[in-house]
């Protein structure tokens, strides 16, 4: 798997970022209630990053040679695509609460309760939060090269010669 680049992230975030305060400024012109997840969802946010991190540290003890007996490769794999996952969501989460935010700041002194404002910061920082351990623990779970790896240069394939009788034939011309 390729880790996951973090210019498309920063390209998704600016994206929902927009979308989001698009959305804050359609609701606050209609009256309705700004799109902001509520404080609770801090909490979802949490388990997910704490869950992420101990599989994450888990896998780099192993890689690292702290632990004898041997990882399963399953829960490695299920640890890397918790990771990316974390990571996008973080990212889809921080752009639009970044998004909903930027639009309270032009309301900033038209309010006398910023309720609102601080809960997108919040959730917004819950997010950065997700990204941050989701990259994190992506690249705990990169298996270093082996050391006859790094000796072989990739170059052209040598022709092969069949090695049994029963082989499919080949012409090496």
């Amino acid at each position: 798997m390729k880790l996951t680049n973090p210019l498309l992230l920063l390209a998704i975030g600016a994206a929902v970022g927009v979308l989001g305060w698009l959305a804050a400024l359609l609701t606050t012109r209609y009256s309705l209630n700004t799109p902001v997840l509520p404080l609770t969802g801090l909490v979802t946010m949490g388990v997910i990053v704490a869950l992420t991190l101990v599989l994450g540290i888990r896998v780099l003890r192993w890689r690292n040679g702290k632990k004898k007996t041997m990882l399963n490769p399953i829960l490695a794999a299920w640890t890397l695509v918790l990771a990316q996952a974390c990571a996008y969501t973080g990212t889809v989460l921080l752009g639009w609460h970044a998004g909903i935010f930027i639009d309270q700041l032009r309301l900033w002194n038209l309010r006398s309760d910023q309720g609102i404002s601080w809960q997108a910061l919040a959730m917004a920082g819950g997010g950065l939060a997700m990204v941050v351990v989701g990259l994190a623990v992506e690249r705990f779970c990169r298996i270093p090269p082996e050391d006859g790896d790094a000796d072989k240069a990739p170059g052209p394939q040598e022709k092969r010669k069949p090695q049994a009788e029963g082989e499919y034939a080949y012409r090496g011309h």
